[in-house]
């Protein structure tokens, strides 16, 4: 599938301003919520009963808390980070010359901004906010990601007579931040309009099994 094209002129620039509007918001929330919360469940704060919080944490990894071997893994997922970065910055340009559809643009510029949110923390907060892990080589590119949004669906102990899980203290949802939201929506809008941001490639049309074509004519 290739993108859908417009007859519109496309300037990167309004896309990349997207991006950046995301990008303060999230650096924004995460240095209020470093500043003027406790983490963990003594800071945290309910905003529409219990099942939705904001509650400070830190992730030390990628998504859901998965770390790489250290000591050097968090500065090959800071480099894979950087290289997203640049391969998604890229892409926006291609895709304005290409003429695609704003809102596909849209969406990867949604994409963009969060992949830089938590990259910013990534490589800096281990300085700024000293919250690199114990054992750090360096504050640098050691950053631990502040997420705070936590949608409590359930969160508790599983029945004793379920099989493998039972008994245990399960939280079914993660706790999340502005920049994961930001690349969340964008790819959910991606999935969810497809039949507009793609067009389908036409196969072309195949000769009924034992006919030929007609010679052209001289």
């Amino acid at each position: 599938m290739q993108p859908t094209r417009t007859t519109r002129p496309q300037t990167a620039l309004k896309f990349f301003l997207l991006a950046l509007l995301v990008i303060g918001i999230d650096q924004l929330s995460k240095w209020a919520v470093h500043t003027y919360m406790q983490p963990g469940m003594p800071g945290e704060i309910p905003l529409i009963g219990h099942w939705l919080k904001l509650h400070y944490t830190l992730n030390p990894g990628m998504a859901f808390g998965v770390e790489l071997p250290p000591p050097y893994g968090k500065i090959m997922l800071s480099g894979f980070r950087l290289l997203a970065v640049g391969g998604l910055s890229w892409y926006i340009v291609k895709l304005c010359r290409e003429r695609a559809a704003a809102g596909f643009i849209a969406c990867m510029a949604l994409i963009l901004g969060g992949a830089v949110g938590n990259l910013v923390d990534s490589i800096f907060y281990g300085l700024l906010y000293k919250n690199a892990p114990f054992g750090a080589p360096t504050p640098w590119f050691h950053g631990q990601v502040i997420d705070m949004i936590y949608v409590d669906i359930y969160e508790g102990f599983l029945p004793q007579s379920w099989p493998l899980l039972g008994g245990k203290y399960v939280s079914l949802w993660p706790i999340f931040n502005i920049a994961d939201s930001s690349i969340f929506i964008g790819v959910a809008l991606i999935l969810l309009n497809q039949s507009r941001f793609f067009q389908q490639e036409e196969a072309s049309p195949q000769p009924a099994p034992g006919t030929a074509e007609a010679p052209a004519a001289h």
